[in-house]
């Protein structure tokens, strides 16, 4: 999810927690749990600051290791004995068991966006995204706000209204999942040979973006009130046995971009001066633009020259991202 929606789920646990009867009883261990539900809400994604380093590594790192078992079991464990270290009397069992429980939540709700986490490494390298939710997602959002305002400005009971508001949550994501297997039923009766389905869910509550695999074709259409509609449609082509294909798969950036893609296609340009290889992710398909992309630039041996993976609006924007900047 978003930073935001992060925020306003720290804030919700924190008033969840006064249903232990411990914080109810003692205001220094309900600030240092709201403290720890905070900071324990965000923590997973503290590896942004990856992306001051390189766009290949954010990518290849963001939600990963960060957001895996052992991570999260060190976030709730460092953030609540930090605390309980500057605050000693605080409960610290208790302070970490909120602390804790904020972290799994984090880890928990990215798992349903189109990007999703390595939630399950060690033991599983593969991303988990379950494409219900939206990074945004209004309702959940706007649920959150109203809780906390219900909370701090006309009084209500913290832990009932978000034990409340959780209930709802739970039903809404319930129906989030019957409206994609829904959009999935349609798919494998519209299309013969389905192999693969990546939903993204939308801001739209009613629209999805999908790209859809079968044998010979890759299909990005569009899901609306119920609607399957094709927008673009690939043959789906192999990886060649091409140099400048063999070389930019050895490229930081494109192995960068593999990982994290799981529906992409390819183009070869041989132009005079070098020869371009592109990487397209078909998912994020915006404006009749595909944003997401990986480029190598190499040379007429076919020797790296410059290298590229993130999201792009413009062709002049990626040019002026390759031309100076070494591999």
């Amino acid at each position: 999810m978003d930073t935001a929606t992060h925020i306003t789920m720290g804030v919700a646990l924190g008033g969840l927690s006064t249903l232990d009867p411990v914080v109810q009883q003692d205001s220094i261990v309900f600030q240092s749990i709201i403290v720890g539900t905070l900071l324990g809400s965000n923590a997973p994604d503290f590896d942004t600051i990856l992306k001051f380093k390189n766009n290949a590594l954010y990518i290849r790192n963001h939600r990963g290791i960060t957001h895996s078992v052992p991570a999260v079991l060190v976030w709730g464990t460092a953030i609540s004995t930090t605390i309980h270290t500057f605050v000693p009397e605080t409960a610290f069992w208790h302070l970490f068991f909120w602390t804790l429980l904020a972290v799994i939540l984090h880890v928990f709700v990215d798992i349903f966006n189109a990007y999703g986490t390595q939630a399950a490494r060690p033991f599983n390298q593969n991303w988990i995204a379950l494409g219900w939710i939206n990074t945004f997602d209004p309702y959940i959002f706007a649920l959150h706000i109203i809780g906390i305002i219900a909370w701090l400005i006309f009084d209500a009971d913290p832990g009932f209204t978000f034990l409340i508001l959780y209930c709802v949550l739970f039903l809404y994501y319930l129906k989030r999942y019957f409206d994609k297997q829904d959009i999935v039923t349609k798919i494998h009766q519209q299309f013969d040979d389905v192999e693969q389905i990546v939903t993204s869910p939308t801001i739209r509550h009613n629209f999805w973006k999908l790209a859809i695999t079968t044998d010979d074709h890759f299909y990005v259409a569009q899901a609306e009130n119920g609607g399957i509609k094709v927008v673009d449609t690939f043959i789906r082509k192999k990886l060649p046995d091409h140099p400048a294909m063999k070389k930019a798969l050895q490229d930081r950036n494109v192995k960068a971009f593999i990982s994290f893609s799981p529906v992409y296609r390819w183009e070869i340009e041989e132009l005079d001066r070098y020869t371009e290889v592109r990487f397209i992710d078909l998912r994020y398909r915006s404006k009749g633009h595909y944003p997401f992309v990986a480029v190598v630039k190499l040379d007429h041996d076919y020797n790296i020259k410059n290298s590229y993976t993130g999201w792009i609006y413009s062709e002049e924007k990626l040019q002026k991202k390759l031309h100076p900047v070494p591999n």
